[in-house]
């Protein structure tokens, strides 16, 4: 017979983590008047966090990751989703602004760019 010396339970309580930094960018972004394409509201969020020396592991990754947290923020109606012969646009609802942390984490404001 064996017997295990590893604990059966893990830490007991479970902690919910709040927005990360990417979700955080998209709802300051999104959160204003204008809807975006994807490209150009990931050139935005790209800049915003090279900004903020937040954009690590590789820009491809940092693509795909701000992509499924769209799509996450769609599936939630706080974004919506428009999509026409010109493309997919992305617009947020008045719901986004509660993503958006009170006080700044970092002294840069959201950068817009010229479409």
């Amino acid at each position: 017979m064996l017997l295990s010396l590893m604990p059966t339970q893990f830490g007991g309580s479970f902690s919910r983590r709040g927005p990360d930094v990417i979700t955080e960018e998209l709802a300051a972004v999104l959160s204003g008047k204008g809807s975006f394409e994807f490209k150009p509201l990931f050139e935005i969020i790209h800049a915003n966090l090279r900004a903020r020396k937040s954009a690590s592991g590789g820009e491809e990754m940092l693509r795909l990751r701000t992509y499924e947290k769209l799509q996450s923020l769609v599936n939630q109606g706080m974004v919506m989703k428009t999509i026409s012969k010109a493309g997919k646009h992305y617009k947020g609802h008045s719901s986004l602004g509660s993503l958006i942390p009170v006080a700044p984490v970092g002294p840069v404001a959201p950068v817009m760019l010229a479409t």
